[in-house]
């Protein structure tokens, strides 16, 4: 089956890492980390443009009917590479501490692509096969459950991927998998539905809702700690205002992941720039990737030109002064995504093979034209200015302004 497999072998893969874990009350909280990937960030479009292709393809594969399953909090800190971010996860008994890349866009948990798996007393062989693709990265092992342990979080029986080959994650350990739990079907020889960490430790009665609240923050440097995940509800201390709800979208292939519908309009004219169609948020993807014909619209409203070097859209300083917001329509809500979120965070233009005195966009080619059931990735430079939640349970998604909506950090 191996030799089988190996023609599929893609590039790199995007991720997001999680640090230690601080209960509070009910929810569990868990701090992420920015890890900036030296070597990949220069191909940063390519990198996200190869893994809306393959959510394209695998959403399609389950179809506009597929279902999300229904359902204590517990926050988890994450770090942000400007490419991933990732978290602390432990497997074992002891536990082996992992970096795992945090994902919307995908459901499995693996681990083995740097620190190596170890066995324990936990562990338990499944005797089947896993391979998960992701566009920009491929993993293929053998699946196990095993005692998985994130901050105050101690999931026992955990089906987790250990991996054989896994290319495209250099720096991390594999990845740890938040999306519907209808992704992990068909993944492993079994070919069943694998539950979640978060349908596990929902079920074992660790947390009081199958729900993830994600809080990302903008940053300049190249690695840092300043993202939190919350386990079982949402952390108040993370947003301002009320969190606004949206139904998961009923438009495939979106409707398989985190999956909206929304519009953008750019500055106070309102100039259209996408129409109300579906897309995705997700973790994974660093940029705001939007359809070709929405890019064209967006290219023309801003004056923007296409760099060579970066592969993203470059602005001069002149007009950069006159950007304008862009907004963002959900549900009955409106989300301002000022001229600063719109940029790169200057300080690091030459790590993704810019020079330090351009201005360049974070709004970028999907790669395909709209009309397509998904037209757009929010990804975690949104994700940086507004809180999200994935309620898996109520098949909703969430969204909240919060302290760095309007910062002026790039």
């Amino acid at each position: 089956m191996l030799a089988r497999l190996l023609p599929i072998v893609a590039l790199a893969v995007a991720a997001v890492v999680a640090k230690p874990i601080v209960v509070r009350d009910s929810p569990v909280t868990l701090s992420v980390a920015r890890r900036f990937n030296v070597t990949a960030a220069p191909n940063l479009l390519k990198i996200d443009q190869a893994r809306a292709k393959v959510l394209k393809a695998q959403g399609l594969g389950h179809g506009k009917d597929a279902k999300l399953k229904k359902a204590g909090i517990f926050d988890v800190p994450v770090t942000n590479g400007a490419v991933d971010y990732t978290a602390s996860v432990g497997v074992g008994t002891p536990p082996t501490q992992y970096n795992l890349i945090v994902d919307t866009g995908s459901s499995n948990t693996w681990v083995g692509a740097g620190t190596a798996y170890t066995p324990t007393n936990s562990s338990k062989d499944t005797g089947e096969e896993v391979i998960v693709e992701y566009g920009s990265g491929i993993f293929f092992g053998e699946e196990y459950t095993d005692t998985v342990t994130i901050g105050d979080l101690t999931i026992t029986g955990q089906s987790i991927g250990v991996a054989e080959i896994a290319i495209g994650f250099d720096g991390v350990d594999g990845i740890l998998g938040l999306g519907p739990d209808d992704l992990t079907e068909g993944t492993t020889s079994g070919g069943e539905v694998i539950p979640t960490v978060v349908d596990n430790a929902f079920s074992q009665g660790l947390i009081d809702a199958k729900v993830v609240g994600i809080s990302f923050e903008p940053t300049t440097e190249l690695s840092v700690t300043n993202g939190e995940l919350t386990f079982g509800g949402t952390d108040s201390s993370k947003y301002t205002g009320e969190i606004a709800y949206v139904p998961v979208t009923s438009t495939s292939p979106a409707s398989s992941y985190v999956g909206i519908d929304q519009s953008i309009t750019y500055g106070s004219a309102g100039t259209p720039i996408l129409s109300s169609t579906a897309g995705i948020t997700d973790t994974g993807t660093t940029l705001v990737l939007i359809a070709s014909d929405a890019l064209s619209a967006y290219q023309k409203a801003t004056g923007a030109v296409a760099d060579s070097a970066t592969g993203l859209l470059k602005i001069t300083q002149e007009q950069f002064a006159n950007l304008e917001s862009l907004f963002f329509h959900i549900g009955q809500n409106t989300y301002e995504f000022t001229a600063n979120a719109q940029i790169w965070p200057r300080a690091l233009n030459t790590a993704i093979g810019g020079d330090a005195d351009s201005v360049y966009l974070i709004v970028a080619d999907l790669g395909s034209n709209s009309g397509e059931g998904l037209d757009f990735i929010d990804g975690f430079t949104f994700l940086e200015r507004f809180y999200n939640v994935w309620d898996s349970e109520n098949s909703r998604v969430g969204f909240a302004t919060t302290p760095f909506t309007d910062a002026t950090t790039n």
